[in-house]
């Protein structure tokens, strides 16, 4: 049960601000992208990119004055937690002070294997915890990652879209250093700064999750079994994909035998 403070009706998935009776204030985004948002989110911090907690609902009640508590559809839930701080700046693609890093385009790489289709700046954040966490003072997020797992565009592409995810392609032409994507999404400049060391590399990463790991990032998004199981069927495809590239040996550098 939530009490209701604000709503915000801009985006795609509208989303209310609802204090819990603990007195914590949550973001609570209702819609199609509550699922995908959570698991997305469950992959990109499995990997090790910085991401705030995010957990899924199928159903909740919210009170709003002296009405009976309603009950609402599913919704992605985000805390905000007082000793993480969300900026109010956001940070760039093309500008930030991981350009040009392999982590950097390797997370790219990630967001198009799961078909995430809104790559914009203004939904990257920058948090900052009140002691240093995961090693880091200062965390570079990508946020509302929900528009995934489903069809890539620009005019309103359906999330959450099983069948189409499965035949959307993921990598369709190479040539030398440059990679044509299955990409139908806005923002198509930031495709040009992967090449196929990036994409061998992200895939490496990828293939390192395991089994468990892959369902529990679909469970904690509320997907069936059989659900899941194709999402995962197909993504591991796209790795396989991946990793398939020919690539020269020298672009690869040995990160992952320092870490």
């Amino acid at each position: 049960l939530g009490a209701f403070t604000a709503k915000d009706d801009t985006g795609f998935s509208s989303s209310y601000d609802v204090v819990d009776p603990g007195g914590l204030e949550w973001s609570a985004k209702i819609g199609a992208e509550a699922q995908t948002e959570v698991v997305v989110s469950r992959i990109l911090w499995g990997l090790g990119y910085h991401q705030p907690p995010v957990y899924y609902l199928p159903s909740w009640r919210v009170h709003a004055g002296e009405s009976e508590p309603a009950r609402e559809s599913e919704a992605r839930f985000r805390p905000k937690l007082p000793h993480l701080e969300r900026r109010e700046d956001v940070w760039s693609w093309a500008d930030n002070p991981f350009s040009g890093s392999r982590e950097l385009k390797g997370l790219l790489v990630v967001l198009l294997m799961l078909n995430s289709t809104d790559l914009k700046d203004s939904n990257n954040s920058i948090y900052v915890p009140e002691e240093r966490w995961d090693g880091a003072s200062r965390w570079y997020v990508v946020r509302d990652i929900g528009a995934a797992l489903g069809e890539t565009g620009k005019l309103f592409p359906r999330r959450n879209w099983l069948e189409r995810f499965e035949q959307e392609a993921f990598i369709t032409a190479t040539a030398g250093p440059r990679i044509e994507f299955d990409y139908g999404g806005r923002h198509q400049d930031l495709l040009a700064m992967i090449g196929p060391a990036d994409v061998q590399w992200a895939a490496r990463q990828m293939a390192r999750l395991t089994d468990t790991q892959w369902r529990d990032a679909f469970r904690a998004g509320n997907y069936a079994p059989r659900q899941a199981d194709r999402y995962i069927r197909r993504i591991k495809e796209k790795i396989v994909d991946g990793l398939a590239l020919r690539v020269d040996r020298r672009a690869l550098d040995d990160e992952d035998d320092t870490r």
